[in-house]
Formats: structure tokens, C-alpha cells, sequence
């Protein structure tokens, strides 16, 4: 029943003396600085245009600084107009208003421009075959003085998706340093992926094209650089006992079987996801706009347990063929397995990891290949889950449910769910980027590492743990949840002595 004092409340405004609301004040216009900014941003994108219509602008490396360096220079400056000179701390004010990180037309156009690049890239020599025009050429020729600088010839379309990615991880790390300077974590972390692409992604490989050596990566592994264990590339690497290759061969191997799992159980998986890995890097850095677009829906989770899982049963089977294949010379399978590794290559590493991976970056978020293709983070999210020592460690009793960290998160993890429950994240596909800690306002969340028993209830028998881990209930299925006999007991108990609904507390049922 309403109370009839609340129905006969009465009050006027003006009498109780409020006024007209205040005008709001017309918002500044930019600073001299930050339109000087824009000014180069635009003069570069602008001589990026015209070079790729055809302008001349002198070649060589006066083309290059024109084009690539004045746009990633004026990119850099309106990062630092951006953020320089506010407050340090959580920076993601109008991130739900700006229509380019939220799906709208922009954002569509966003994504389908880079799916479409990506399309262009991977199956270039196919398209041009039906008669498509050379629309990279312009593109590749622009950055031949950079490739007879590394490599010592001219550029082809590979060197020139490597200098834009690259120079995507660098501009956009900048700003993750200026947007995430309150938090020193962050400043490491992005510091570390900028390290490992320019100088082990893109400047050492390309220094052994020049010195006449093979092209390696030796921040990429089995199985996300599939072919390394693969007997024709073990093979062509120790041809003729070449010593640089025996050791790229122990290095991969090492990384693969000894490295992967003693970092996982140290650190977590973040030692490689978050820290290492080139496409973590573009992730954290060119795709953190787009890091709220991440499903966090059960569902979701359903599908990235079996797509991840599947994959890598995909490229465990296709390697574990073709080994025999090359041990009996083709007569137990015949061409089963290179057809298998044919579509691997094709429908996981080039459409799956780069036209999905990247183009979707503004539609789902972007850890879409990590979440959902990549074999290597399902190998260190098995390991995560029952073995290692790291986890997200939460304060319950300080969080005010404000979501930002289960906003931000760019794996699809409720993180909310678990710090209301006073739990421990330990979640497979957590990469530990740690941006969950950086953006919750009471400092809830910390990563952390320690005794792997303390982790979660079960684990310390982790082998029973990482058997039970593939039959877990839904984390937020509460009720389905395993409850301890005499904490159910209490429950039940506790319940028969709540009064019923309407009924006043003192008056029996």
C-alpha cells in the first residue's frame, strides 16, 4: 500500500527558490597546438593520397618522410594535444559517443576498409590474375628505400604490411603510454611489445634477408608460426649443416616444449600474449579504441571454447601428419596432409588471423583472433588454467559495481562477476594485460602470482583440475556451481528461519 503522506507531498520550485539552470558554457576551441597537430596529420594523409594517385613527390626517402613519417609525426601529436597536460588516471571519457568505437556507419566503414586491405594483401597475386589493377604497387614502391636499407632489395608487399604494422604498434603505443601513465604496469607492458616487434619482428628478420640468411622470427613459435615444426622448413633450415639454422631449429623447439610451459607456469600466459607476441601488440595498442566491442555474453564464451580448442586440434593433427607422411614418404596418407596444411593456411592463417583478426578490430573488439583462432593462446590457456601460478586476485568488498573493468575487457570476461563473488580470475583466455586493474576506480583487481594452490578451490591437484576444467559449469550459472555439503547445509537452514514475504519479522508464519 503507498504511503498517503507521499501521495499529498507537495512542493514548489520556485517558491523553495531555485532558479533558472545555468547556461552551459560554449566548449573551447582547440589549442594552437593541438590544430598544428591535425595540420600535419592531414598534410601527411593528404601526400599519402596523392602519392598514391600517381604524385611523384620526389621519391626516395623524401616520399617516405612526406607520406608514412609526416602521418605517423602528426598521429603522435594530436595523441600528445589528446592527453598532454590532463590529469593522470583512467582515460576513457566519451568512449559510448564516438560513433567510430561503437559500430555505427563509420565504424562499419572502419572495419570493412580493413578487411577489405586485408583481402587485397593475402590474395593479391589471385586478384590481379582476374584482372584486378596493381593497387599495392604505388604502396610497396614508397617504401623501397627502407628495404634496400634492411634487406638490400626492393620492397615487396610483405615489407610493406610489416612497416605499417609496425608503425601502427609504435604511434598507437605512444598513445597507450600517454593514456595509461598513471599505471606503471601498462607503461611496461606497451614498452615491451614496441620492443619485440621493431627489433625481433621486423629489423632482425629483415637484417638476415640482407646478410643472406633465412628469414626468421624468433618471437613466433609452434604453433602459431605452424611451419617452424614442420619437417620441409626443419629441413631447409639445417641443409648442409648451416649452424644458424640448427640453432633457429633448438630455438623453436626450446620455445616451443621447454619455454612455453616454465614461463606459463611463472607468469600466466600474459609472458607472451601481452608482452611478446606481434599480434597481442597490435591489439594493445592499434586496437584498445575497440577493446569495449568484446562479447561478453555466455554464448560467446561457448564459442570461443570450441573454436580456440578446435583449432588447435586442427594444426596438432596437421603436424602430426605430415611428420608421418615424411617418415614413410608419402605412402600412409599420400596428399592427405599437405591438403591439410594447404587449409590451415588459407582458412586459419589468412582469413581467420588476418582478415577476421584485424578487420574485425572495430565490430568485435580487438582480440578476435586471440579469443577465438589462435592455437598458441590455447595451449598457454590450458596450461593457465590448471598450472600456473599467476592470477587476477579481487577485493569484493570494495567494488562498487561500476562494470569498467568488465567493460574493458577485451577477452569477453565478466570481470564484474567475479570481484562481486570475491573470486579469483583465472580464466584460460584472460592474456593479462592487466587494463581490468588500470581502469577500476577503487582498486579492486591485482595481478599477482603465487602458490598455485591458493588459486582457486581444486587446485592443488592441478591435473585433476585441467581434466574437470573441460566439463566446468557456466562461472555465471551460480546455482550450478559445487558447493561445499556443510555450507549447503548452513544455506538451507538459514533460509527456514527468513520470514516469508509480507510478513513482519517477530510475528511467526
Amino acid at each position: 500500500m503507498i504511503d498517503p503522506e507521499l501521495l499529498a507531498y507537495d512542493f514548489d520550485e520556485e517558491q523553495a527558490g531555485f532558479d533558472e539552470p545555468a547556461e552551459v558554457a560554449a566548449p573551447e576551441s582547440p589549442s594552437l597546438f593541438r590544430r598544428a597537430a591535425v595540420a600535419v596529420l592531414a598534410l601527411g594523409s593528404l601526400g599519402s593520397l596523392l602519392f598514391l594517385a600517381g604524385l611523384d613527390l620526389g621519391g626516395g626517402w623524401f616520399a617516405l618522410a612526406a607520406t608514412l613519417g609526416l602521418t605517423m609525426a602528426g598521429a603522435v601529436l594530436v595523441f600528445l594535444s589528446r592527453f598532454g597536460g590532463t590529469t593522470p588516471g583512467i582515460k576513457h571519457d566519451g568512449t559510448f559517443f564516438r560513433g567510430v568505437q561503437n559500430k555505427n556507419l563509420v565504424g562499419w566503414g572502419l572495419g570493412l576498409f580493413i578487411t577489405g586491405f586485408y583481402v587485397v594483401l593475402y590474395f593479391y597475386d589471385d586478384l590481379r590474375a582476374l584482372g584486378m589493377p596493381a593497387v599495392l604497387e604505388r604502396g610497396i614502391r614508397l617504401t623501397d628505400p627502407l628495404a634496400e636499407l634492411l634487406t638490400g632489395k626492393a620492397a615487396d608487399r610483405w615489407f610493406l604490411y610489416g612497416s605499417l604494422y609496425t608503425a601502427a604498434i609504435l604511434v598507437f603505443g605512444v598513445r597507450m603510454f600517454l593514456k595509461y601513465r598513471h599505471n606503471r604496469y601498462q607503461l611496461v607492458r606497451t614498452a615491451s611489445v614496441m620492443f619485440f616487434q621493431l627489433g625481433f619482428a621486423f629489423l632482425l628478420p629483415n637484417l638476415l634477408k640482407l646478410f643472406h640468411r633465412p628469414e626468421f622470427y624468433f618471437t613466433y613459435f609452434w604453433p602459431l608460426k605452424r611451419e617452424y615444426l614442420f619437417p620441409d622448413t626443419i629441413a631447409s633450415l639445417t641443409q648442409n649443416g648451416a649452424s644458424l639454422g640448427v640453432f633457429m631449429v633448438f630455438w623453436g623447439a626450446v620455445m616451443t616444449f621447454v619455454a612455453t610451459p616454465a614461463l606459463t607456469y611463472l607468469y600466466g600466459k600474459r609472458w607472451y600474449c601481452s608482452w611478446v607476441c606481434g599480434c597481442g601488440g597490435l591489439a594493445e595498442t592499434l586496437g584498445d579504441p575497440w577493446r569495449q566491442q568484446s562479447s561478453k555474453s555466455t554464448s560467446a564464451w561457448v564459442v570461443e571454447r570450441w573454436l580456440i580448442h578446435g583449432v588447435l586440434v586442427f594444426i596438432t593433427l596437421t603436424t602430426a601428419l605430415l611428420w608421418i607422411n615424411s617418415a614413410t614418404a608419402g605412402s600412409v596418407f599420400g596428399g592427405a596432409s599437405q591438403t591439410l596444411s594447404k587449409a590451415y593456411g588459407f582458412y586459419i592463417g589468412a582469413i581467420f588471423s588476418g582478415v577476421v583478426g584485424v578487420g574485425f578490430y572495430p565490430l568485435m573488439g580487438s582480440r578476435v583472433w586471440c579469443r577465438f583462432g589462435c592455437p598458441m593462446a590455447a595451449i598457454l590457456g590450458l596450461l593457465q588454467r590448471a598450472f600456473s601460478r599467476f592470477r587476477i586476485t579481487t577485493n569484493g568488498g570494495q567494488c562498487m559495481s561500476c562494470g569498467n573493468c568488465s567493460t574493458y575487457c577485451e577477452m569477453g570476461i565478466d570481470v564484474r562477476a567475479y570481484a562481486q563473488s570475491g573470486e579469483n580470475i583465472v580464466r584460460a583466455s584472460c592474456v593479462g594485460c592487466g587494463v581490468c586493474a588500470a581502469v577500476c576506480p577503487r582498486g579492486v583487481l591485482k595481478l599477482e602470482n603465487g602458490p598455485k594452490e591458493t588459486r582457486f578451490e581444486g587446485s592443488s591437484e592441478p591435473v585433476r583440475a585441467f581434466l574437470e576444467s573441460f566439463r566446468q559449469p557456466d562461472i555465471y550459472d551460480y546455482a550450478a556451481w559445487p558447493t561445499d555439503p556443510a555450507a549447503a547445509e548452513a544455506e538451507t537452514a538459514a533460509e527456514a528461519r527468513r520470514p516469508a514475504a509480507g510478513e513482519r519479522v517477530g510475528e511467526g508464519r
